[in-house]
């Protein structure tokens, strides 16, 4: 079935025979001129400022209609640092040595975050790959760990990647077929939570930090069903949030604290999940 029969028949040309007749017209100084192009396949105009409620309906669009004709009921995110290396591997974004010693000290999280992904993988495979797929943002570290832990056994994962001033391409694990790009980040934020049942964060800087603290303001305002929030690394996030100090100041609630749970192991985490859904 080609895509015209299966969007339906219909007795006007469709957009994209429009488009091979378009491109087949003879060339003169009138048909290269920026005026003729059809305005949905006009780079220049579809990138006017004026034009992005469109770029962000489309951005919204696109996955959204890949990830449903795929079945794609629901997904686990990963979220956690790009830096951190594989155990063994180079600490690439170190600084200084403090920082080396430290991120190879947490490239543990590293393996937890692969052994976690395929743990939630051998579970979507129970549903054909459309319950608990494994979400990331595509890019290295925790992110390449999370994709290429559904990617050893054989299980599809879902890169959101994003463009950003310093390139940064899609990691080698990430299923070619659902490997995304973002220019907003808030659309991108809106996939990563539109099918989540569980919310995996691992060690990381201000983009972990972010994500992890808006997924917690949706649920603690009732915006987002709850589901596990699980901090991978006790020790770490001890220290790098207190939420018992912002109880205490009143300015969250006694007991939001408990939409939080910490592990340091993926065992520990998948129990919490399987639990949860009763697996």
């Amino acid at each position: 079935m080609t895509p015209m029969e299966k969007a339906g028949w219909t007795p006007l040309p469709h957009s994209d025979e429009d488009l091979q007749r378009a491109k087949s017209v003879p060339d003169t100084p009138q048909t290269r001129a920026e005026t003729y192009r059809l305005a949905w396949n006009d780079p220049d105009f579809m990138t006017r400022r004026e034009l992005r409620p469109v770029r962000l309906q489309l951005e919204l669009l696109k996955p959204e209609m890949i990830l449903a004709e795929r079945g794609i009921r629901s997904t686990v995110i990963l979220f956690g640092g790009a830096r951190l290396p594989e155990p063994g591997g180079e600490a690439w974004a170190a600084k200084n040595e403090t920082q080396k010693k430290n991120l190879e000290l947490n490239s543990k999280y590293y393996e937890e975050a692969r052994k976690f992904a395929r743990l939630c993988s051998q579970q979507s495979a129970t549903s054909y790959y459309r319950e608990f797929v494994v979400v990331t943002g595509g890019g290295p570290g925790v992110m390449e760990a999370g994709n290429r832990g559904a990617d050893d056994v054989g299980a599809p994962s879902i890169g959101l990647n994003i463009v950003l001033p310093h390139e940064q391409a899609p990691n080698a694990y990430v299923t070619p077929e659902l490997c995304f790009n973002f220019h907003y980040f808030a659309i991108r934020k809106m996939h990563f939570v539109m099918r989540a049942k569980a919310v995996a964060v691992f060690p990381g800087g201000f983009g972990t930090m972010d994500e992890f603290f808006e997924t917690l303001t949706l649920i603690q305002t009732g915006r987002m069903e709850r589901v596990p929030v699980i901090l991978f690394g006790k020790a770490f996030w001890q220290r790098a949030i207190d939420l018992d100090f912002l109880a205490e100041q009143g300015t969250i609630s006694p007991g939001d604290q408990d939409i939080i749970d910490f592990v340091d192991t993926a065992d520990e985490a998948w129990e919490i999940v399987r639990r949860f859904y009763s697996l």
